[in-house]
Formats: structure tokens, C-alpha cells, sequence
């Protein structure tokens, strides 16, 4: 009797969401399931690839072909980038752009199971679930292209296929290609353990490597001779740890040891590390950036050795847009949580006892618009950069267990298989039902162009890159 009564409960909602749904998003959702198998496949696929930041030739190219198949003009290798591409479809304003990562993370490989068991050893991952992303967003913008082809609704939308932001952020220099120009509000998403309309921003952050140079000699028979770069790198991280003490609690400085040397009897005259520094805030960031740079040379001077940095990338806080969240947040309610299976359930419980976590299952409820924090903390996107250059609404959708890891194992595991799924197709509706909004609306438009204006006042965005893409580097 009680599962009767449930399913009445859950029939009566479902009618009331059907009503307040106007046609053209009813053809969002009928278009995101017509599409639902093929834009599985594709997911699968690029999870199974598991291509990492610039390598992602196959993924790109599944992502691009399945654009074209369906009415969208495709441009290949924009910004100078092979991997990256856009793809079109109709006339004049508004420009509604829609972005589609699809990289991977290194090590991260793993089956579609609760428990950890690599799919191959030591390969890359989705521990991001980009290969959720890009196929999502792109489900959206066909949903569009079809209700423009149906001459529902008039302007352009544009699906920017954007690669390697695990590592060198390429959407800065897709910034500086001009490929945002022309358009009037970007929609993103993201992989996530919640649903909400996210109206946070996160860390700005900049990449370089430090080099040393000194002189190798035998480390027993005369090491007087030697000049050790090791030393200097030594010398370097202590320097960076005591630092941290002295910095503001909101920064963070990392770094990552990539060669301290090759064997225990030679004093090596190379070593090489890549330091990262973040902030919620760029204007505080790079004032920590300057000092960690100078410790470098202070090292290189007490290890007696010579030292390089090389900029790597830097990138933006992101510009929230609140007017887009509560668009966003309206369609979410209209969509309602995601239903998951017994096994489901099942699979995301196994999941959180492997990782240490509380069995709870799947957050699937509609997280109500929060109040924009001041110092949000958490990651870092080149979304960032897009945000300071067109207005952003961004989301966030369930793939995974509540409380799960970031960047792990698990995150793949539920990518590969039907909790993932069903998030990503809940995502591509619901960024399609938004952009309906938008392109029905002009004056929710120019609110949310508004509130960018007066968010961004007049702070002048320069990018943080050095030369051309890093194609094909470590």
C-alpha cells in the first residue's frame, strides 16, 4: 500500500511539472532523451579513452563528428589548439554559448565498480567527469539547434568543445583567440555530488616550474666539486613551507617534485618542480606569486646553483552571476531530484564505505540558491577566465555519491555506468531548458548582462600566459 501511495505522489508531481512546462522545454526534454542512448555511447567512449589535457584527439573528434552529424557547423582546431573546436548553429542575437571539457586526469584509470580495481594500470582517468561535460552540453546545444530548426525561437547557439583544464587551462588562450566576443551569456556545468544552481566562485591560481642548475659530481668520491641542484630544490620547498605560515588563510601554494635527481651516488646538477599558488581573489594571488618566485632565487643562491621559471598558465576567480542562478534554479525545480535505482543506491553506498564515507546514497534533492560566499575555497577553472569576459550561469549535477572524493577513483567508477548517466542527461535539460529562457527573453538577457557589468566594474582582464598553447609538453 505504501509503494501505491508513493507512486501516486511521485505521478501527481510529475503532472505538476508538466504543467508549468512550457513547450518549447517539453521539446528540451523529448529532444535530450530522443538523443539519450547515442549521447551515452559517447560518454562511455570518452571514458574509456580517458585522453588527458591536449591528447585528446579521439574524444575531441567523437564530440565534433556527433555535432556535425546533427546540423552543427563545426570549426576545428580554433585558438590553435587541435583539440579544440566549436560548433554552430543559427543566426544573430542572442549568441547563447555552451562550453564541453573532456579531459582526463593521469593515474586515475579504474573499472565501473564500488570497489577500487584499475581498468588499466597506471593510465589516466575521469576523475572529473568531463566525459560527462562535453557530452551533456552538447546534447544541449543540438536540443537548440532542433527548436531553432522548428522555428521556435531565433539567434545562435555555440558549443566551444574546450580542452586540457586539468592542466594548462585551455580556454585563456581560447579567450585570447576572441571566441567568446560576440556572444551574450555562456552556460557551463559541472560533475558533482549535489544538485544546485551554482552561484560560487573559486580560486584563481597560477602554474610555473622552477629549474635548477648546478654541477654533478661523484657523491663519495668528491662531492667538494659537486653543486647540487637538489639542494636548491630542498632548500626551495622548506622555504615555501615555512611561508605558509605567513600567508592569508584563503591561499594556497603547492608544489610537485617532477626530478630531485636520478641516483643516490651522483650529486645531480638538475632538479625540476612544478609550483602552483591560488587565492579566491587574483589581486592577492599574485602579490604571494611574486615572493615564491624570489625564494627560488634565494635558494639557487645558498645552493650555489643557477634556477629558471617558466610560466606554465594562470587563471581567473570566477565572475558569478546570480540573476543566471536563480534562471538556472527555476528549471531545476521545474525538473525536479533524480530517481535512482535499488541498485543504484547499491552501488553509490559501496562506493562511500570503500572511500571511508557515511552510506547515505545519492544527494539527488534541489539544493536551494545559496548566498554567494565571500572566500569560497575549494578548486580552481579556467571557466574563470571565460566568466570575466561574458556573463556565466553554471551548474552543478549529481554523479556521484554524496561526499565522494574529487578527483579520485570513485568519481570514475559512477562515470562509467548509470549513476553518471542519468546526471548527465539531467544536466543537458536542464542547461537546455535555461537557454530556452534566454532566448524567449530578452530582458532576462540583458539582467544577467547587467549584473556582469556592474560585478566586473572596471577591472581590465589580462590574461596570465606566456607564448602559444603548450602542445605536446609534460
Amino acid at each position: 500500500m505504501k509503494n501505491i501511495i508513493l507512486l501516486i505522489a511521485l505521478f501527481v508531481s510529475m503532472a505538476a511539472v508538466g504543467q508549468k512546462l512550457n513547450n518549447n522545454k517539453k521539446a528540451i526534454i523529448a529532444s535530450v532523451e530522443k538523443h539519450e542512448a547515442e549521447l551515452i555511447k559517447i560518454s562511455d567512449s570518452i571514458w574509456a579513452l580517458a585522453e588527458t589535457a591536449f591528447n585528446e584527439s579521439e574524444s575531441s573528434r567523437i564530440l565534433a563528428d556527433y555535432a556535425e552529424k546533427n546540423g552543427l557547423t563545426v570549426t576545428k582546431g580554433v585558438a590553435d589548439i587541435p583539440t579544440a573546436f566549436t560548433a554552430t548553429y543559427g543566426s544573430g542575437k542572442p549568441i547563447i554559448s555552451i562550453l564541453g571539457e573532456f579531459d582526463a586526469l593521469p593515474g586515475l584509470s579504474q573499472k565501473a565498480s564500488p570497489t577500487k580495481e584499475p581498468l588499466n594500470k597506471d593510465a589516466p582517468g575521469h576523475g572529473c567527469g568531463h566525459n560527462m561535460f562535453g557530452t551533456a552540453s552538447l546534447g544541449s546545444a543540438i536540443a537548440i539547434k532542433e527548436l531553432m530548426e522548428a522555428g521556435k525561437i531565433k539567434g545562435t547557439v555555440k558549443f566551444l568543445g574546450t580542452p586540457a583544464e586539468e592542466k594548462f587551462f585551455a580556454k585563456v588562450w581560447m579567450v585570447e583567440a576572441g571566441l567568446w566576443n560576440d556572444v551574450d551569456v555562456n552556460i557551463s556545468w559541472h560533475p558533482g555530488a549535489n544538485i544546485e544552481a551554482d552561484v560560487q566562485s573559486g580560486l584563481s591560481l597560477i602554474d610555473f616550474i622552477v629549474e635548477f642548475y648546478g654541477q654533478a659530481a661523484h657523491a663519495s668520491a668528491d662531492p667538494w666539486n659537486g653543486r647540487s641542484a637538489s639542494d636548491a630544490l630542498e632548500i626551495y620547498t622548506t622555504g615555501i613551507n615555512y611561508y605558509r605560515e605567513h600567508i592569508l588563510p584563503t591561499s594556497r601554494i603547492h608544489y610537485h617534485i617532477q626530478d630531485g635527481g636520478q641516483v643516490v651516488n651522483v650529486v645531480p646538477d638538475y632538479s625540476k618542480l612544478w609550483v602552483r599558488v591560488r587565492d579566491p581573489k587574483r589581486k592577492v594571488m599574485l602579490p604571494t606569486y611574486e615572493r615564491v618566485k624570489k625564494m627560488a632565487e634565494g635558494a639557487a643562491i645558498m645552493a650555489n646553483v643557477d634556477y629558471k621559471i617558466s610560466l606554465v598558465s594562470g587563471i581567473y576567480e570566477t565572475l558569478v552571476n546570480r540573476s543566471g542562478g536563480e534562471i538556472m534554479q527555476k528549471n531545476l525545480e521545474l525538473l525536479g531530484p533524480i530517481s535512482y535505482t535499488e541498485e543504484e543506491t547499491i552501488f553509490g553506498k559501496a562506493i562511500q564505505k570503500a572511500t571511508g564515507k557515511e552510506e547515505v546514497g545519492m544527494d539527488s534533492k534541489i539544493s536551494p540558491l545559496r548566498e554567494t560566499e565571500k572566500n569560497p575555497g575549494g578548486g580552481s577553472t579556467d571557466v574563470g577566465d571565460v566568466s570575466w569576459n561574458v556573463p556565466n550561469i553554471n551548474l552543478s549535477v549529481t554523479v556521484a555519491p554524496k561526499d565522494t572524493p574529487w578527483h579520485s577513483w570513485a568519481v570514475v567508477a559512477c562515470g562509467g555506468m548509470s549513476i553518471g548517466h542519468k546526471g548527465m542527461a539531467y544536466a543537458s535539460k536542464a542547461m537546455g531548458m535555461t537557454m530556452v529562457d534566454l532566448f524567449e527573453n530578452p530582458k532576462l538577457v540583458e539582467k544577467v548582462k547587467e549584473e556582469y557589468k556592474t560585478r566586473k566594474g572596471d577591472e581590465v582582464y589580462e590574461a596570465m600566459i606566456d607564448g602559444p598553447p603548450p602542445i605536446g609538453k609534460d
